[in-house]
């Protein structure tokens, strides 16, 4: 199979599959916004809708319209959930709730800055699809407002006794990496660059373990290790997904020593995650070898294998390291043989250690239409531009 191959089944799986899977099943023509607990079918089992969910399929049909097709039930798509999602999603603070009911009622408090991070990067992107000045603004004023709570995200709604054991967590430094560039058409240079070069600090050299060659989910405040199951939990997914964020700042930036660098700890990620009994990359894991206290720790997730696609891929397109494709080749061979559904459309989003189906929903309170879509157009490109620099070389 050769990359041009690859690239062609990435492409149909998003266009002729899963989008159209999501245009048919989501939209609520009655009140606006999506419905994302699809089962098997698409058919929907409960109408509740999910900040960071409403604001990825904004941002999911807001990007292919920009970047794929200027379709036109694309881009209505996109703001039927963005108009829903201004109306009701926000507090008098400008802060988006957890998640709302199916007309729009809040029923979880702005507890979580994740939905203010997906409200950023949709506004962000419908914004250059549409022009509307309202989008861009919105975009701003929200980016400006996890900067300002960054520090203390949860706020009010904390539920840890302060100063007892504080610790930092990684999930946040991480999307900013990625959510920077999102935002680049709308930010002052000044706050570019510094969220950046805050960014890669972070991520590079904070929750990196250099001695293990890993990254940590949790330290603190210092940088230093914490003995706690939070302070040894790591979660491989979402270290090879920083990995691919920090490539593209390294290629705006034409860094190529912070791009091998990231090619490195992929791939210690990968070899460290890997589940040597079952394949697939394990959920959580602690690093000292303890059991963990998560219960799921042992599954095998939709998004950490689509990630670690993306990183793969990127990795290998800008350094031609040989282990980002011999990864890629056996990540992409358990992709494909365990999460789409040839029957019914889309991805499963949840299996057993073992690689079996857990649940067989399409769509729930945490999986929507984002990391596949995202996913399949981030490989596609990719490997695209790969077919251009290396269709010559032998596979």
């Amino acid at each position: 199979m050769n990359y041009k191959a690859y690239a062609e089944k990435y492409k149909d799986n998003l266009l002729n599959d899963v989008v159209p899977f999501w245009l048919k099943n989501s939209g609520d023509k009655e009140f606006g916004g999506y419905f994302t607990c699809l089962d098997r079918e698409g058919k929907v089992f409960d109408t509740d809708k999910f900040a960071w969910l409403q604001f990825r399929q904004v941002w999911c049909f807001s990007m292919l319209y920009n970047q794929v097709e200027q379709k036109k039930e694309w881009l209505d798509f996109a703001i039927q959930g963005a108009e829903f999602m201004k109306n009701h999603g926000k507090d008098k603070d400008g802060n988006f709730y957890f998640s709302l009911t199916r007309e729009g009622q809040p029923l979880i408090q702005p507890y979580n800055i994740f939905s203010d991070c997906f409200a950023a990067m949709a506004f962000a992107q419908l914004y250059r699809a549409t022009g509307t000045e309202e989008y861009a603004q919105l975009a701003i004023n929200t980016f400006n407002n996890i900067l300002r709570k960054r520090d203390d995200p949860k706020g009010k709604y904390n539920k840890a006794f302060p100063g007892t054991r504080p610790l930092q967590g990684f999930s946040l430094p991480m999307i900013l990496c990625n959510l920077v560039l999102e935002l680049e058409h709308l930010l002052e240079p000044d706050l570019i660059e510094k969220t950046i070069n805050d960014g890669i600090h972070s991520v590079m050299e904070v929750f990196y373990q250099e001695d293990l060659g890993i990254i940590l989910e949790n330290v603190k405040p210092d940088g230093s290790f914490s003995d706690s199951f939070e302070g040894r939990l790591l979660n491989p997914g979402h270290g090879l997904e920083s990995m691919w964020f920090i490539m593209d700042i390294a290629e705006r930036r034409n860094d190529q020593a912070l791009i091998k660098k990231a090619v490195d700890i992929s791939v210690n990620i990968l070899e460290y995650g890997w589940d040597k009994e079952y394949e697939g990359v394990l959920y959580f894991m602690d690093v000292k070898g303890h059991p963990p206290q998560q219960l799921e720790w042992d599954q095998k997730l939709w998004w950490v294998h689509m990630e670690t696609l993306i990183t793969l891929l990127k990795g290998y397109y800008h350094t031609g390291d040989q282990r980002c494709w011999d990864w890629f080749e056996k990540v992409h061979q358990y992709t494909w043989k365990h999460f789409p559904d040839a029957n019914m459309g889309e991805w499963y989003g949840y299996l057993n250690r073992r690689g079996e189906v857990l649940l067989p929903l399409k769509g729930g309170k945490w999986k929507g239409c984002f990391h596949v879509p995202r996913g399949l157009y981030q490989c596609w490109k990719t490997l695209e531009k790969i077919e251009g620099k290396y269709s010559k070389k032998p596979l």
